[in-house]
């Protein structure tokens, strides 16, 4: 090949490009002196373009709007070239007909490469950075291949059309939209490739396109990792997607997904979101920390889910909704908010040789339509293994539940449920427990060691029980309740052991209590001296006892047949951060269960994240779930003027709506007690009218003064057996005082925390002690006090 040398003023060279690529024949290189060249170059032979100094001495700039370089002709080469623009949104690198260019080496700033027509290019090395819409834009029908090369600092990659690109080790990195945007029929394929800080979606692909990633990573995207639309099809195997500000991976429309070992870690929502009639298929894959369910399946959706594990969820770790179809097998699921899968709607599952631990509800069937659950089992669950309370059929098939928090297994349905060959053993509650209008066909069921019944059938319950046998129950082996018809098949199992020994007992309605424990009764005058120990407070000390006296007048009237006066038990409580407010309403709960006005008054304790969906239609059942657990008790909604935001609209208010909706509808079966900084719980009650009519009393709860801080401190210190000595109670006294008290001033979490750093700096000095005695495990002194910061940040 013939070198053609292009060096402004030296003799022998072509002043400019232009001139050096015009005097070259086709397949000639042509080496370029450094320096800075603005010209519109047009490759309309093949040629070969190269730095004569190495790469990066030669830049490239337009000397207007059009491109700096335009390649028409095929087999165009462009070594180690800089090729800058000022305008982000213009095309700096064109290659289009029939044109073809590799690019190696070469940085391309301030502009964005594209081609189109039948162009073909291959990016190998380098970057491209500053673009804006599109820092390779590819219109179909072209062709790009790309290899060790870096996008980012402001646009993605686009493909349209039929366009194709394969890219191996490509790095973006903070785009401003989605990094990779895949449309029409286009087709993508990514290997061994990195996806950082996408503004929104890491992959989104739309229309009928498709895309191909393996060994390849999403980080820290704005929306979703991955989102799939329309008729658009992705295949990921062994990827990781990390931390996405929505959901990790998202299949709508009739889009199709099929994952094989990847992971999900850390998603802002859903782990996985399948709506519309879309497919999804997760073999081998790990979905970990979602901040919503994990798995969601809703419309008409189809998952499939194979040897996968579900692990710490803040809400269910799968959940079938709307008419969606979902099929796991071999999946394990663990360390759930709620329930590990919970059916809702017409939504069908199929469950086999899955394991459920540490869930609220291991498998919760409230579905109108099948469900079938073979080779399952459900390991400590807080409250049930397994629950049907849905219009449809179920089957249970060699399931098994270890250590249930209340009962192993509750049927709640009229519908037709069989149980072939079921396991309890252990936990605070009965093994099988049979609700009102229930009748379930058992066979093989074995429990032991629960601490109630083996088998609760309730009041005008029934079914049918054969092959069962129960060992060691706490309380009788069977309870019948009034009117059942429950029958007993009293022939010998296989092994010749009779399934329902009379001397095991059954006993008749009212004998023993049911299977779901109910908080232990408290007397009123115990509950009053707990609220009257409480530091501080004194405001809402005396409206607590004022409620309680107006209360107990109202229950006093309603005994003597007497028409209640009106009341509302909701509340407001404002204040600041750490002024005791969770402690009032979980006192507050209990107070109404010792006057007989709340059935069980525990507390649940949610906010925003736990009310508000984050597509439409998942805010009003996320509502009611948490309306719904708190039914018989409190329901304290933490921070709740984050419902209702300051400026646009959202789902926040379809929550309120929800929740107002359950108010009435469940008026004498829960108390709503919403939270937070005082001027903005004003905002939040007047924000709706339905909740101004409802929260009709606010309770203040006042900051906590320096020596009211201190008596805090002083009771952590005697609840775990140390002293402080007076000079320490003194330099504590001193050290709050100094501590500025503006908005988010932690109060008596931050006291909590001051006590634990007390506990750290003793623990060091004593350590360093010869001979240390036993005063010195136990008195804080003023050296162990927190040394004064003036980085220390308000404690919320």
């Amino acid at each position: 090949m013939t070198a053609h040398l292009v060096a402004p003023g030296r003799r022998g060279a072509h002043q400019d490009l232009a001139a050096g690529v015009r005097a070259a024949a086709p397949g000639d290189t042509v080496l370029v002196a450094p320096g800075r060249y603005t010209e519109a170059l047009r490759l309309e032979r093949a040629v070969t373009l190269r730095p004569e100094a190495g790469p990066g001495s030669v830049e490239l700039a337009p000397p207007g709007p059009e491109p700096a370089l335009t390649v028409v002709a095929a087999d165009c080469s462009v070594f180690g070239f800089t090729i800058a623009g000022d305008e982000p949104s213009r095309v700096l690198v064109s290659i289009v007909d029939n044109g073809g260019l590799v690019l190696q080496d070469s940085r391309v700033r301030g502009g964005r490469v594209e081609a189109k027509g039948s162009a073909a290019l291959i990016l190998a090395g380098g970057a491209i950075e500053g673009a804006k819409g599109a820092a390779l834009h590819l219109l179909g029908p072209a062709r790009a291949e790309a290899s060790d090369v870096r996008i980012g600092g402001g646009a993605g990659i686009v493909l349209a059309g039929d366009a194709q690109f394969a890219a191996t080790r490509l790095r973006l990195d903070a785009t401003d939209g989605s990094a990779i945007r895949v449309r029409g029929t286009a087709r993508l394929s990514l290997t061994d490739c990195r996806i950082d800080r996408a503004g929104r979606s890491g992959l989104l692909l739309e229309d009928a396109a498709t895309a191909l990633a393996e060994q390849s990573s999403i980080v820290g995207a704005g929306s979703a990792a991955v989102q799939v639309n329309g008729a658009a099809r992705v295949r990921l195997t062994e990827c990781r997607i990390t931390g996405p500000g929505a959901s990790g991976l998202v299949v709508a429309d009739d889009a199709e997904l099929v994952a094989e070992d990847c992971t999900v870690r850390d998603a802002g929502a859903n782990a996985l979101l399948v709506t519309g009639t879309a497919r999804a298929l997760l073999t081998g894959c790990h979905l970990v920390g979602s901040a919503y369910g994990t798995v969601h399946g809703a419309g008409s959706a189809r998952l499939r889910l194979e040897r996968c594990r579900v692990l710490r969820g803040a809400e269910h770790g799968v959940h079938a909704a709307d008419r969606a179809d979902v099929e796991l097998t071999g999946c394990d699921l663990a360390e759930l908010a709620m329930s590990g899968v919970h059916t809702s709607g017409s939504a069908r599952l199929t469950a086999r040789d899955c394991r459920v631990d540490g869930a609220d509800i291991g498998l919760q069937l409230a579905s109108a339509e099948a469900a079938t659950i073979s080779n399952c089992t459900v390991v400590r669950p807080a409250r049930v293994g397994f629950e049907v309370t849905g219009a449809g059929a179920a089957t249970l098939a060699e399931v098994a539940v270890r250590d249930a928090g209340a009962a192993g297994i509750v049927v709640d349905s009229p519908a037709e449920v069989r149980i072939d060959g079921a396991t309890v053993a252990g936990g605070g509650g009965s093994g099988l427990v049979v609700w009102t209008g229930a009748r379930p066909v058992v066979s093989g069921l074995r429990v032991h060691g629960v601490a109630k019944n083996g088998l609760y059938v309730a009041d005008d319950a029934g079914g049918s029980y054969a092959d069962c046998r129960i060992t060691e129950p706490g309380f009788t082996a069977v309870h019948v309740g009034e009117r059942s018809t429950a029958t007993f098949d009293e022939r010998p199992g296989a092994d010749g052991a009779v399934p329902l020994p009379k001397t095991a007992g059954v006993s008749g309605s009212g004998e023993q209590p049911p299977a779901d424990p109910e908080p232990a009764d408290e007397s009123l005058d115990d509950l009053l001296g707990e609220l009257g120990v409480l530091v501080g407070l004194e405001r809402v000390k005396r409206d607590v006892h004022t409620l309680v006296k107006l209360m107990q007048t109202v229950r006093l009237r309603q005994e003597a047949g007497l028409p209640a006066p009106p009341l509302s038990r909701h509340l407001v409580f404002a204040g600041n951060p750490g002024t005791g407010k969770t402690t009032v309403a979980r006192l507050y709960g209990r107070l109404l269960k010792a006057l007989g006005l709340l059935r069980r008054g525990h507390l649940v304790e949610v906010d925003r994240s736990a009310l508000v969906g984050e597509y439409v239609g998942h805010t009003g059942p996320k509502t009611a779930a948490a309306v719904t657990r708190a039914l018989g008790g409190v329901l304290f909604i933490d921070e709740a003027y984050s419902l209702v935001p300051r400026f646009g609209d959202d789902f926040g208010h379809e929550s309120i709506a929800t929740l107002v909706k359950m108010m009435e509808d469940h008026r004498d079966d829960v108390v709503v007690i919403v939270a937070g900084y005082p001027d903005e719980m004003t905002r939040f009650v007047g924000a709706n009218p339905g909740l101004a009519s409802r929260f009709t009393r606010t309770l203040q709860f006042d900051d906590y003064d320096t020596q009211q801080l201190v008596r805090i401190v002083e009771h952590q210190a005697g609840e775990h057996r140390y002293e402080l000595t007076e000079a320490a109670a003194k330099g504590l006294a001193g050290y709050f005082d100094a501590l500025p008290r503006g908005e988010g001033f932690g109060n008596g979490r931050l006291a909590r925390q001051v006590f634990q750093e007390l506990t750290e700096r003793q623990a060091q000095r004593v350590a360093e002690l010869d001979g240390a005695g036993p005063d010195d495990l136990v008195l804080l002194l003023p050296e162990d006090l927190p040394s004064m910061r003036s980085d220390r940040a308000p404690v919320r």
